[in-house]
């Protein structure tokens, strides 16, 4: 599945999918991805480790060049002119190369965009190819970096047009289709099922048993993005994922209520039950072995919890103590007779 460009549905507000994505692409089935757009931090930095990089390979490149002409040809054996040529191409190599490389082969993603979490996609949504790489690649090192052509000049206008374009796209990018995004997003806390109040007491007397985690994952995808949907696209998937749950849950429900008022409330009553079995589960530990839950009521900062002991069938006798002898005591260990 290819995703999308996004597309305005009159009468309905933009989608605004999950917390901080904003890079606008959406699936085949109108549902906006959670993915958000790299700024100037982020690949400031991951420019700072593949300079890094190509330095380090421009050093290895120079030095086994240099060794292996030498061993060749002998020393001397060059001209300026062929050393100037020989520099030329290692300087093509290292600064269009390495990043037309590796974001071909290697899904977008330099060393340092792996590093930081980023990577190269065409504004579709799909995998950059050799020639969107090689475009980004020589109008980067033409006028932005390292900048061939007026350096402070179209270093300015290059950041002036990141920090204003709403992707955070480059001169490269723009003349190349491609925008760079996130691929570790922060994760939030997630959709959480409510019970619609009406049907709580028909809810308590679900038989939940043939009821799978991927048919419960698929209703939990669809309530919460519901507002991503367009009205017919909600209406279809409610009704077939509906369908699906009333043929796997008993008994039927109460008639008078929309379809995602009774998934809702499948899901909610759902969740419930798996939280008093995880409650259950636990209790049952903390009687079994009471050491596990001895952590969570100490202060913290207290020392370490040893592991526990298990206790003697046959306790060792303990030596008596021998109190030091008191002044004026009828005998030498202060006992009287």
């Amino acid at each position: 599945m290819t995703a999308q460009p996004p597309r305005s549905v009159p009468g309905r507000p933009a989608p605004s999918g999950g917390y901080g994505a904003d890079a606008g692409l959406v699936s085949g089935e109108a549902v906006e991805l959670d993915i958000r757009v790299a700024r100037l931090g982020s690949r400031v930095l991951a420019l700072l480790l593949d300079i890094l990089v190509q330095f380090t390979l421009a050093v290895v490149l120079l030095t086994g060049a240099g060794i292996l002409l030498s061993s060749l040809l002998g020393p001397g054996a060059l001209d300026a002119a062929a050393l100037r040529g020989l520099q030329t191409v290692g300087v093509v190599l290292i600064l269009v190369g390495y990043p037309v490389a590796c974001e071909t082969l290697n899904s977008g993603r330099t060393v340092g965009k792996l590093a930081v979490g980023l990577r190269v996609v065409r504004t579709d949504g799909g995998r950059v190819g050799f020639r969107p790489a090689l475009t980004r690649s020589l109008v980067g090192v033409a006028v932005e970096w390292p900048g061939l052509v007026l350096p402070l000049l179209t270093w300015a206008v290059g950041v002036t047009v990141m920090l204003t374009d709403p992707r955070g796209r480059r001169l490269g990018d723009l003349a190349a289709g491609t925008l760079v995004i996130h691929d570790r997003s922060p994760a939030g806390t997630g959709y959480v099922p409510t019970m619609v109040p009406p049907l709580a007491s028909w809810a308590a007397t679900l038989d939940l048993t043939r009821l799978d985690d991927g048919l419960a994952l698929a209703v939990r995808q669809l309530l919460s993005r519901t507002s991503t949907l367009t009205r017919d696209a909600r209406r279809r998937l409610t009704r077939s994922l509906w369908a699906e749950v009333a043929a796997v849950t008993s008994p039927p429900p109460p008639p008078g209520l929309p379809e995602w008022a009774y998934l809702a409330a499948v899901l909610a009553e759902r969740h419930v039950r798996a939280r008093q079995r995880l409650a259950r589960t636990r209790s049952v530990t903390s009687t079994l072995w009471p050491e596990l839950a001895a952590p969570a009521a100490e202060a913290p900062g207290s020392a370490a919890v040893r592991p526990a002991v298990p206790a003697l069938a046959h306790p060792v006798p303990q030596p008596a103590l021998v109190r030091p002898a008191v002044a004026g005591s009828g005998t030498p260990n202060g006992s009287t007779r």
